[in-house]
């Protein structure tokens, strides 16, 4: 799984007519900047209103799923957001001059390929997962279904399902790896039973529906006169099956496509949860309403979790900025310059990292035989994090110096000592307005709030 957030390179569009509306729509994929995650734009309505891919915008579910924001309505969202995840793109502004995407094949697949096409790009900030460190759960006893979560360094899904048919059977499927996406899960198309088939156009559904962009699955024996209505309602000059099969004799792409196209609606639905999750998730008869309502729950132990406020911090992983790329943007020096790494930076937040050690030459002074990391020192280090948020606004930061303006609200709340790794984060509190920046901080050792402050700089170029 990447470690750093990705967009594309270029804009790239698709065109086709909506499964459900019947309505011709072009979709354009569109690069975004760091954090701006999934969302699409109405372009043909007024104000051209944008719909942020949220569980929270969920507003139907009615064989796919839609949401709504700013009075627009996206629906049967889940492929297109499939194909993003899948490939591992974090940022996307989706263009949309109707109100579905296209459906085109019934897959992903047509999705993926231009957007590989195009090409990704890395952005220069970590992806912000998720990562599921305890067993979650969801359960529809009337429906049979089931959906866990279980912690594990990676993200794979497995979905199953059983319709008690002779034709589907017990079937499930797996990803293991992200990099099986694209040949495995993506090409894997939508499926109806031709039981529904009548009833979901009755409820002015599939309008757009036909034999090439979803597989009608027959699981009875049909007569003549009924392939022949079946041939009015789907404007095809004929359809056939052989005795209990798929309407017009379609080739399965797999044995178990269904199944895989299960685990790509599931991996679309959980897009809505807003981060790139870590995870293994297991699914039992997984279907739109069920993996909205996991993802809402997900969706709730995150922002529990984010009421702490801790940043994550994996050593393993490579920073976005390292002490040399921190000394090319700071003009501190020994014994001044006070941080190690830079792990996240965006417009308005960045962490950075301290590790203390005894070796730092305030030590042979401060409380000799109980060694305590001065709260000087602290403040510093963590205003030397924001300054990094300061600099970051501007073209060629070595230009410019940052100077402190004032600290309130400052609070100690346990003493750090050698061996510790603080986690500085700052975040700006406003825009920055003639050079004054002013940011909320937060620094925490092994996820514990060690102190907190409000501070104000001014950003001043070095020939002013």
């Amino acid at each position: 799984m990447n470690d750093k957030q990705h967009t594309i390179k270029a804009p790239v569009t698709v065109s086709g007519i909506g499964l459900h509306t019947g309505v011709v729509s072009n979709m354009t994929f569109k690069p975004a900047p760091i954090n701006h995650g999934y969302k699409f734009q109405r372009i043909d309505l007024p104000g051209q209103p944008i719909v942020a891919a949220d569980v929270d915008n969920v507003v139907d579910l009615s064989r796919g799923t839609t949401i709504e924001q700013n009075g627009a309505r996206v629906h049967t969202i889940e492929h297109t957001l499939a194909a993003l995840v899948g490939l591992q793109i974090d940022n996307v502004l989706i263009e949309l001059d109707g109100p579905e995407p296209p459906i085109m094949d019934g897959s992903s697949i047509q999705f993926v390929k231009p957007l590989m096409e195009v090409g990704l790009e890395e952005q220069n900030a970590l992806r912000n997962y998720f990562e599921i460190t305890k067993g979650l759960s969801f359960k529809d006893d009337s429906r049979g279904v089931e959906i866990a979560a279980l912690p594990l360094d990676d993200y794979r899904l497995t979905a199953m399902v059983d319709y008690n048919s002779p034709i589907l059977g017990s079937q499930h499927a797996s990803i293991t790896h992200m990099d099986q996406f694209v040949e495995e899960i993506a090409p894997c198309r939508t499926f109806v039973f031709l039981h529904e088939l009548e009833a979901l156009y009755k409820q002015n559904l599939i309008k757009g529906g036909d034999l090439d962009n979803a597989i009608v699955i027959v699981d009875r024996v049909v007569k003549d006169e009924e392939l022949d209505y079946l041939s009015d309602l789907l404007k095809k000059p004929k359809v056939e099956v052989k005795e209990e099969g798929i309407l017009n004799n379609t080739e399965l792409r797999f044995k178990n496509e269904p199944a895989r196209h299960k685990l790509l609606d599931l991996m679309g639905d959980l897009a809505l949860i807003g981060r790139p999750i870590k995870g293994q998730i297991l699914a039992a008869r997984p279907g739109h309403a069920a993996n909205v309502a996991f993802a809402k729950k997900v969706k709730k132990m995150i922002h529990e979790a984010t009421i702490k406020n801790v940043p994550n911090y994996d050593p393993k992983k490579k920073p976005v900025m390292d002490i040399n790329q921190i000394s090319a943007t700071l003009p501190h020096r020994y014994p001044f310059l006070l941080i190690d790494k830079i792990i996240h930076l965006d417009e308005t937040t960045v962490t950075g990292v301290k590790n203390v050690t005894m070796n730092e030459p305030f030590f042979q002074g401060h409380f000799p035989g109980n060694p305590v990391l001065p709260g000087v020192i602290q403040i510093e280090a963590m205003a030397q994090t924001g300054g990094i948020l300061v600099l970051n606004t501007v073209e060629n930061p070595e230009d410019y110096w940052t100077y402190f303006l004032g600290i309130d609200k400052c609070r100690f709340k346990r003493k750090v000592i050698p061996g510790d790794t603080i986690v500085f984060k700052c975040e700006l509190l406003a825009p920055i307005k003639r050079g004054i920046a002013k940011m909320s901080g937060q620094a925490f050792v092994a996820g514990q709030l060690v102190m907190e402050a409000e501070m104000s700089a001014s950003i001043v170029k070095k020939d002013a």
